[in-house]
């Protein structure tokens, strides 16, 4: 691929990233939708999509794992549920923070040594995280911040647990395929108050098909021209994103606490990442 078309990608991938965050709280607030329904769909409809991709690649068999299954239902539906009280741009820096944190603590766990200006970076991020949730006036809800903040460490397990695992595409496809009977499972504990709304299984739909299932093969596709520190340095983006799309599409303020924190968060995280590639 030529150098524009891997800009392309990664950007229009980062878009669909921040979008899922939008979707899910169109869905949930102004579709009517429950979150087990929300998380059902998704799931089901990124199958669909990532399913068709790889079949039309000539793809047979069932890769992935009920494991790296697990942790992907087990993000998607915390994601889902905390979006009932978080705002876009909140929710995002705090699934993106766990998500960073979780790969760096396990890579600490597995013996790697952080130079002082990665340490400085942690510091920074972890205290951005907990500045974000101390009690005042603009403090996210502590319910739906704990949810998201387990969404993230579960997106961060299935991250570590998918790599070297082949083709990533094709994995993702059978660990979705294998979520949906544990999002099926979830939906029939959440009854009476499942709500299969047509304004929110559009946005649902939008979320797993497009900027889950096409979002995460078009990133696979960029990660080809990207080197590693540059592929998660641009990720940095995706609660920025989130924000300004809050902003825009949602009329969601932003308050001063939840700009220092993205400073503090994003930017220690940036450090840690960066000083790696050094």
């Amino acid at each position: 691929m030529s150098r524009k078309q891997v800009v392309l990608l990664t950007l229009v991938a980062m878009l669909a990233f921040a979008g899922n965050s939008l979707l899910c709280r169109l869905a949930l607030q102004q579709g009517g939708m429950d979150p087990a329904s929300f998380t059902l769909v998704r799931l089901g409809s990124g199958a669909l999509v990532l399913w068709t991709i790889i079949r039309l690649r000539g793809f047979s068999g069932l890769p992935g794992s009920w494991g790296s299954a697990l942790a992907l239902f087990a993000y998607a539906a915390g994601f889902s549920f905390a979006y009932v009280s978080l705002a876009a741009g909140t929710g995002a820096l705090l699934l993106f923070g766990a998500v960073q944190v979780t790969m760096i603590g396990y890579g600490l766990w597995r013996g790697e040594r952080l130079s002082p200006r990665q340490r400085l970076g942690l510091l920074l991020a972890l205290g951005g995280l907990v500045g974000l949730l101390l009690p005042g006036l603009s403090a996210p809800p502590l319910a739906g911040a704990l949810l998201m903040l387990g969404a993230g460490v579960a997106w961060g397990v299935y991250s570590i647990r998918g790599r070297g695992a082949g083709d990533a595409t094709a994995v993702t496809a059978g660990n979705f395929l294998r979520a949906v009977p544990l999002a099926l499972g979830l939906g029939l504990l959440a009854l009476p108050g499942v709500n299969f709304n047509a304004g929110g299984v559009l946005y649902a739909v939008l979320s797993g098909g497009i900027a889950s299932g096409l979002g995460y093969a078009l990133w696979y596709a960029a990660l080809r021209g990207l080197q590693a520190t540059t592929a998660a340095t641009v990720q940095l983006s995706v609660p920025l994103l989130t924000a300004v799309g809050g902003t825009l599409f949602l009329g969601e303020a932003v308050s001063l606490r939840l700009v220092l924190a993205s400073v503090a968060i994003l930017g220690g995280i940036a450090l840690v990442i960066r000083a790696r590639a050094g």
